[in-house]
């Protein structure tokens, strides 16, 4: 049988290490982990192998040459010209592949039994037979779900963390037929796991998860490169190592003098032409390249330090990455989780803070202390986009000199020249903010159209309009009022897709910005009419005629965050009237205490006033709560009801979209008027999308995100929605009071419980595997429904807190009441038995 052993990866998540290296050719206990696979199929008597090259290829090919000093017979195939993905380098070599074959990542590391997993295929007579393994948090991996015969029945490609519904992940190796690749197209990039496995799922071909038994892990970043040393030190994974063992856990290699004062525990790796100087310590989980010199009095606390160092007389090395060549000076500290990259030098006394990455080739001054990433910036994030946007603690994590760096980043993703619409709330910090975005993206080259202080759903309207490629607005987090909150838009007014973001992401870590030359800077223009715009769309939907013989009165609060004084000029040229409360800005924003208070004196005001109603805005514009004549709040699943219920009303047969999470009541109200109801993911990019991927949809949303009307933008708009409502009041002849009397009675009931990441994966598994299939609903969390009627339980994972939520949904209270409590008792029992099994790991 032949191998494929896929070795084309960059690596950007574990640079520094990889700017001059593959990843296959990071070293494991001083072998590169390439070398290490090798062996591994040697061992199952897998001898011919093809490696797929992409990045940097000479040193892999340089290293194993005709593979004969491995025992083995290596071939190459270099992708030349572009990456082709997983699938579609192999594709590239279909004419080597005439029989069974293995595929197998060059970046992780495993002892898994290949005989076995081999065994399984022929067994099954698979076409395909993907090699899976459980993990603690399976967020970074492809998460799996096999039925009782190991059959293949859902996958999801690199979850987000709502989306989590097993803990079996697929761990790149595969073992396949040589017909599977006839349905990928020649010489066209494609992916395993995104292309060829939904695709066979499709056609019905046989494909299987063999589960199997061992050690596995996905070098993909720098704690895991840390870790792997570590566990196959303790002898975790089953690992060929390098030297002979000179006393138990202690492999020592050829001509290295280490002095009798020297003090070393074990287990530890020291490699040959080493020398190690008087009273050095060095502690258990400590690896030691080849060709290393280390001076008297120096300290190693379990550090990875690569071929060629020099480390000085009394230097402190603690859990940290010394790469190849590099040079630690007398008394220089290197403190937990850093890494120094190749052909660096750490001057004397000079300190590397934890956590901190020095790219290679730089020069640490004496006594310097280095307290932000070298080149990188003074972020170590993994990822900059979480479930909405770019967002962090205001003029902490979200400074200027980010800011710079991440309009740039965007700016590099589009051609020069391209435009790009900026916007904000009217909050000093977020002007701040986007001035800083403005001069990022005019450095690589892209123009602005400023709309500066601008509700969002004015920005999302105009974007469309502009032949501009994007845009950004930037505002005061909606539920985090130290937060800022930046998010991005496509051409449509619809954030971004996740492929977009990685894109933004990679640019930002990998510094893979163009400079523009002086004259190719971006220029920043002003939009006229912007506002009249938007209320020439605005007007368009609405019945203008009723509207100005409505006569109604609203009271608007602004909660001291003006959204743009659009809507009173608006609501003033129909006849209504506006009265306006807290339209003054706050330089702080208010706190949740604070606009309940301010929601009871609405209430009160418009009781006094007899309005019609009075609303709350807030999110720029894009949120609101309701309070009916009598003063009385209606929000959350309330509100989703009731403006269901209207919207319907006016458009029957309409189609409506809600998250995941909302109450049957909108089922409910749906079927009195013969409407649809789409369910989304629990996340505003979901709702937007599918509101513009779905015909006849008259509202989208909910009274948690605010709503969306897409015949006038995709995203959420409490300033259409209030106009809308006096419209649709005046036609039915209702009044709020009115419709929130007539809608159904459906109890719901919330409840949060601690979560750590690491179980949020098993905790999905286990209820999916303990729940029949034909009562479970998988778009978002794990919904258990009930078959005969609209009750439902809902466990979904938080986004961004080590979290989920339980949702019970029922017409019958005592059904939610104990359906909530047994759930939540169970849930906390499972995640209490993780615990105790994989106490290091959660």
């Amino acid at each position: 049988m032949r191998a494929v052993l896929m070795a084309g990866g960059s690596g950007t998540r574990l640079r520094p290490l990889t700017c001059d290296l593959p990843k296959p050719m990071v070293p494991i206990l001083n072998r590169p982990i390439a070398e290490h696979i090798i062996n591994l199929l040697k061992r199952h008597q897998i001898t011919e192998v093809i490696a797929t090259l992409h990045y940097l290829p000479d040193v892999l090919r340089d290293y194993f040459q005709d593979g004969g000093d491995f025992g083995v017979q290596m071939t190459y195939a270099v992708e030349e010209d572009q990456p082709l993905g997983t699938a579609g380098c192999v594709k590239n070599i279909a004419e080597l592949l005439d029989e069974t074959f293995l595929v197998i990542s060059g970046d992780s590391i495993t002892d898994f039994d290949l005989s076995a997993a081999i065994a399984f295929h022929k067994q099954k007579q698979s076409k395909a037979t993907l090699i899976l393994t459980r993990v603690p948090n399976p967020i970074e991996f492809g998460v799996v779900i096999t039925d009782e015969e190991a059959n293949i029945r859902r996958f999801l490609e690199k979850p987000s963390t709502s989306e989590i519904f097993s803990d079996t992940v697929n761990t790149g190796t595969y073992i396949l037929e040589p017909e599977v690749l006839e349905y990928l197209p020649d010489n066209t990039e494609s992916d395993f796991s995104k292309d060829l496995f939904p695709l066979l799922l499709e056609k019905g071909e046989p494909m299987y998860g063999y589960i199997a038994q061992g050690y596995w892990c996905d070098v993909g970043h720098l704690d895991a490169y840390r870790e792997a040393q570590y566990d196959a030190l303790e002898r975790k994974v089953k690992l060929d190592f390098a030297y002979k063992e000179v006393s138990t856990d202690l492999w020592i290699g050829q001509n290295t003098f280490i002095d009798p004062t020297a003090i070393i525990e074990t287990p530890a790796v020291i490699g040959d032409n080493c020398r190690i100087g008087a009273r050095v310590q060095i502690e258990p989980g400590t690896v030691i390249g080849d060709n290393v010199t280390i001076g008297a009095d120096a300290n190693l606390k379990r550090p990875i330090v690569w071929n060629g160092a020099i480390i000085g007389d009394e230097a402190h090395l603690s859990a940290c990455v010394i790469s190849r060549g590099t040079r630690v000076d007398r008394r220089a500290h290197v403190l937990e989780a850093s890494v120094v990259g190749s052909l660096s030098t750490v001057g004397e006394e000079a300190q590397i803070s934890p956590g901190v990455r020095v790219w290679p080739s730089k020069k640490i001054e004496s006594g310097a202390i280095l307290n932000i990433n070298l080149i990188w910036g003074n972020t170590a994030q993994r990822n900059l986009f979480g479930q909405r946007g770019v967002q962090g603690l205001a003029n902490i994590d979200i400074t200027p000199e980010f800011a710079v760096k991440l309009g740039a980043a965007y700016g590099s993703t589009l051609k020069p020249g391209s435009k790009v619409t900026v916007s904000r709330d009217q909050r000093n910090v977020s002007r701040m903010v986007t001035r800083s975005l403005i001069a990022g993206l005019m450095s690589v080259g892209i123009d602005i159209q400023n709309l500066d202080a601008t509700a969002i759903p004015i920005a999302r309207t105009i974007l469309p309009t502009m032949s501009v490629a994007g845009g950004i607005h930037v505002r005061v987090h909606p539920d985090r009022p130290d937060y800022i909150l930046i998010e991005f838009m496509d051409t449509k007014g619809i954030n971004i897709t996740k492929a977009l973001e990685k894109k933004i992401e990679g640019a930002y870590f990998k510094e893979d910005m163009r400079r523009s030359q002086i004259h190719e800077i971006g220029d920043v223009s002003y939009p006229s009419q912007v506002i009249e715009r938007y209320c020439t769309a605005f007007e368009k939907l609405l019945h203008v005629h009723t509207l100005r013989h409505s006569r109604a009165k609203v009271v608007i609060d602004y909660v001291y965050a003006v959204s743009g004084a659009v809507l009173p000029l608006m609501l003033d040229k129909f006849g209504a009237d506006a009265v306006v409360l807290n339209a003054s800005v706050n330089k702080t924003a208010m706190s949740v205490t604070d606009r309940e208070g301010l929601l009871t004196q609405l209430g009160h005001v418009v009781e006094a006033l007899k309005a019609n109603f009075g609303v709350q805005v807030s999110a720029n514009g894009e949120q609101l709560i309701l309070v009916d004549e009598s003063g009385f709040p209606i929000r959350g699943e309330t509100l989703t009801a009731l403006m269901v219920d209207m919207m319907l009303t006016s458009n029957p047969r309409g189609t409506v979209v809600v998250p995941v999470h909302a109450s049957s009541a909108v089922e409910q109200v749906a079927r009195r008027h013969d409407g649809r109801v789409i369910r989304t993911k629990a996340n505003p990019t979901a709702l937007m999308e599918a509101c513009q991927k779905n015909s006849n949809v008259v509202i989208g949303g909910s009274g948690e995100t605010g709503f969306i009307f897409p015949h006038l933008h995709p995203g959420f708009d409490s300033m259409f929605c209030i106009a809308k409502l006096i419209e649709m009041l005046t036609i039915q002849e209702r009044s709020l009071a009115t419709v929130r009397s007539e809608l159904p009675r459906v109890v719901y009931k919330t409840h949060t419980v601690r979560c750590p990441w690491t179980a949020k994966g098993a905790l999905m598994r286990y209820l999916v595997e303990t729940h029949p299939a034909q009562n479970l609903e998988l778009i978002d969390g794990v919904k258990i429904c009930q078959p005969y009627d609209d009750s439902w339980l809902l466990v979904l994972p938080d986004a961004s807190e080590p979290l989920v939520h339980l949702y019970a949904n029922s017409n019958d209270r005592d059904w939610v009441d104990e359906t909530s409590r047994n759930y939540r008792t169970r849930v906390q029992a499972f995640i209490e038995r993780q615990q105790e099994q994989h106490p290091a790991e959660v």
